[in-house]
């Protein structure tokens, strides 16, 4: 697998999508929660995808309960809880794991190509942000203390490139 196109995933509605419909695309992955301190993100996910969406950038959210149990429900209940709270439209996926043996081939990849600190391996919380760019390579990786807009130059310059 060498780029973000050759990975499947299953809609927060349970339809199987190929990553290959955001070619030449500017991508935020995000692995996100509806219990999370960080949780107030979606906001700024869903601004950066209203404000940029029509320049090329495409925000997908993954739901996990990786992390101290803080997105337990069904992928209806998070759906619900996005739109309701944070009036979510940018696409959410079905739940998945990012860590350990079950982990999403998508971010078994995501963290090869883009390690943490320290070049570890796996994602540390809720909200770790991952940057594609419109060839579908990693340019970065964020961490959960990373807010949307504080982003906002590496997407714009991301968005710039052809």
């Amino acid at each position: 697998m060498t780029s973000v196109y050759d990975f499947e995933a299953q809609t927060i509605t349970g339809e199987s999508v190929k990553l290959d419909q955001y070619r030449g695309k500017v991508l935020l992955i995000v692995n996100t929660a509806s219990k999370c301190g960080f949780t107030p993100q979606f906001e700024g996910l869903e601004k950066l995808w209203k404000d940029h969406g029509a320049k090329g950038l495409a925000v997908v959210g993954f739901p996990c309960n990786q992390f101290g149990s803080q997105d337990p429900g069904a992928d209806s209940d998070i759906a619900s809880f996005c739109q309701l709270n944070y009036g979510v439209s940018f696409p959410m996926m079905a739940k998945i794991d990012v860590n350990g043996p079950k982990a999403h081939p998508l971010y078994q990849w995501l963290v090869k190509e883009a390690p943490g600190i320290l070049g570890t391996k796996s994602i540390k919380w809720n909200f770790t942000k991952f940057l594609i760019g419109r060839d579908g390579r990693v340019l970065g990786r964020y961490a959960p203390t990373d807010t949307p807009k504080g982003l906002l130059a590496d997407i714009e310059k991301a968005l710039a490139v052809g």
